[in-house]
């Protein structure tokens, strides 16, 4: 590609898992192309604050008050549209959407990116109706693929597996558009780290097993459950939680991590997440297609806790058939499953062998490589 072409790499907040696609593209963008302007934006940030709140925090509402609900929207919108309802789904989307076209129009990018399937929907019509000559390519953040994501003319569509390739292609995508790639990860998540030093590095007990929870990027769900119940597993080991941006829990954790008869570590955000997942010994976690692909690249095994309905629970299925992972029903069982893995470590050492077999910590690499050649 020429010095002065301009890479824009499109996401959408909803949900944290699209914007860390989005970071681990444009580092492995730069690395490939020095010469490009390569830039990552949020098209929400440009929508304005109305249509932010119903898309961004409608998404954060439903998930942390109404997951079934969210397991109907996404149902809902996998089978072919209905005339109306899609037009009204459009017809919103496009009424706050002129932003959006309007910095298409001005920057003119030679290749575009999406990490989310907003911004491929506005640009498509856009290719179609010959306002913006562009290429676009998008890459997928779940195991599976869902009808949205498909969005003609794109050049290129970046898949987990081989299960979501195959399902785009019953919604009128070529095979050979489809690439298996796996999730981008970040970059650090691509470097092997030996758990030894990983655990130096986070000041953990270098000879306990170590359970990391995490909470997601917004910390819902009931975590101070999970907790106690890890506090009471019948194994030795200890915890480490992840509580991501919400502060309030991380100290109401911090409180109750007070004298447990195990060590407790209680974290807020961090940008050192590879650190923790490279020094434990398994994660239990929600099945976003972020989060399970950093622990896979770590070659971590997976303790997985309501998935949200959706794409969550189609990750978690192929986490399970891949041997990756294992899923726990209810939070009172948690800590003598955790336990009962913990004291096998034959079962665990299965479970470290299929994650890594089914890691793709290079993905973002090859997405860079591909899109810049197709």
């Amino acid at each position: 590609m020429a010095g002065t072409d301009r890479i824009l790499i499109l996401t959408a907040s909803a949900g944290a898992g699209h914007v860390i696609a989005a970071q681990a593209l444009e580092h492995a963008f730069r690395a490939a192309a020095p010469a490009a302007d390569v830039r990552s934006v949020d098209v929400l940030q440009l929508t304005g604050g109305m249509f932010r709140r119903m898309y961004g925090g409608g998404y954060l509402t439903l998930i942390k008050h109404f997951p079934t609900g969210m397991g109907w929207l996404y149902d809902a919108t996998d089978r072919p549209p209905e005339r109306f309802s899609e037009w009204l789904r459009r017809g919103i989307q496009d009424a706050f959407s002129g932003p959006v076209v309007r910095f298409l129009l001005e920057q003119r990018p030679r290749l575009v990116v999406n990490t989310h399937f907003l911004p491929a929907e506005i640009i498509a019509p856009l290719r179609t109706a010959g306002r913006l000559d562009t290429r676009q390519v998008t890459v997928c953040t779940d195991f599976e693929t869902h009808r949205l994501w498909a969005n003609p003319p794109t050049e290129r569509y970046y898949v987990a597996t081989d299960v979501g390739k195959a399902y785009l292609t019953t919604w009128g995508v070529p095979a050979a558009d489809i690439q298996v790639t796996g999730i981008p990860v970040r970059p650090a998540f691509a470097t092997p780290l030996p758990q030894a030093e990983a655990r130096r590095r986070c000041g953990v007990d270098p000879g306990l097993p170590l359970v990391l929870l995490l909470c997601g990027g917004f910390g819902v769900g009931p975590v101070a459950d999970l907790l106690r119940e890890l506090v009471r597993m019948p194994a030795h080991g200890q915890v480490v939680v992840v509580t991501g941006r919400n502060e309030p829990l991380r100290r109401r954790l911090a409180e109750l991590a007070q004298g447990t008869r195990r060590p407790v570590k209680v974290v807020g955000f961090t940008d050192r997440m590879h650190e923790f997942m490279f020094a434990a010994d398994l994660v239990v976690t929600k099945p976003g297609g972020l989060t399970a692909s950093e622990a896979l690249a770590c070659g971590l095994p997976l303790v997985i806790m309501n998935p949200i309905p959706g794409q969550e629970t189609r990750n978690s299925d192929w986490l399970l058939e891949h041997g990756a992972a294992i899923k726990v029903n209810h939070p009172r069982l948690l800590g003598y499953r955790v336990g009962t893995l913990l004291s096998d470590p034959a079962r665990l050492a299965a479970l470290r062998a299929a994650a890594q077999t089914a890691g793709r910590p290079h993905a973002a690499a090859t997405i860079a490589a591909d899109a810049l050649r197709t």
